[in-house]
């Protein structure tokens, strides 16, 4: 992944946020057919440091799992929130008329050696730990053990782990960090406008993001262009 300095997100803390808040992943594999990708939800739990590992599962029906190298390393991609950004928006833009149509985006990639793990008990366990992590934000959440047994049973053996310890992880925020500070509040009044979902998902993250670093080199004003 092409990551221009000024866009490089190094912490993993902030890395593990969006792998949390956004958790389905693309995993890319690589085997003897040719390049696969297939799209699954991970849990991310902190160990090994620094970087963690992610566990998730797959069809059984899926040839993918078999087809898995564990000697190659594969990659798991994650999306943030993610916009197109209008040249309208922006104060200097409006004055000389220099400005052009880019794209925010915030994304992690995961690298590791991909292991199967077809081990029931593993993968009713995992299968838990996702559900848990996600049902928490919920009123009432709902529990594994709220299904019948012998249901979860038969749809345990439907499907296969999967573990990425991650050796390798890289972030790039995307968000305006080259422009000065009236254009990124233009380019936040500008989301806020459109008032959808994914235009306001994407003014909130830029907003805590800009917060968390304010004054650090990453969020500095710069005068790049704007290709990503």
């Amino acid at each position: 992944m092409y990551i221009p300095p000024l866009f490089e997100e190094s912490r993993v803390e902030i890395l593990h946020q969006l792998i949390r808040s956004h958790s389905l992943g693309t995993l890319v594999t690589l085997s003897a057919s040719g390049m696969d990708a297939n799209h699954l939800p991970f849990h991310l739990t902190p160990e090994p440091t620094p970087f963690g590992t992610l566990q998730g599962h797959m069809a059984r029906a899926n040839p993918a799992w078999q087809n898995i190298n564990p000697e190659i390393e594969s990659l798991v991609i994650f999306h943030g929130p993610d916009g197109y950004i209008s040249p309208s928006w922006y104060p200097t833009a409006r004055e000389h008329g220099k400005g052009v149509p880019t794209w925010n985006y915030a994304v992690v990639h995961a690298y590791g050696q991909l292991r199967v793990i077809d081990d029931a008990v593993w993968v009713r366990e995992q299968s838990r730990s996702l559900t848990v992590q996600h049902e928490s934000a919920f009123g009432s959440p709902w529990s594994v053990a709220d299904a019948p047994p012998d249901f979860i049973e038969r749809l345990t053996g439907s499907i296969v782990g999967i573990e990425l310890t991650i050796t390798r992880l890289l972030g790039k925020w995307k968000i305006s960090q080259n422009q000065p500070e009236p254009n990124r509040d233009g380019v936040l009044q500008g989301l806020r406008s459109q008032g959808t979902h994914r235009a306001l998902e994407l003014a909130e993250s830029m907003e805590k993001y800009f917060e968390q670093c304010k004054f650090c080199v990453n969020c500095s004003p710069g005068v790049g262009g704007e290709a990503s």
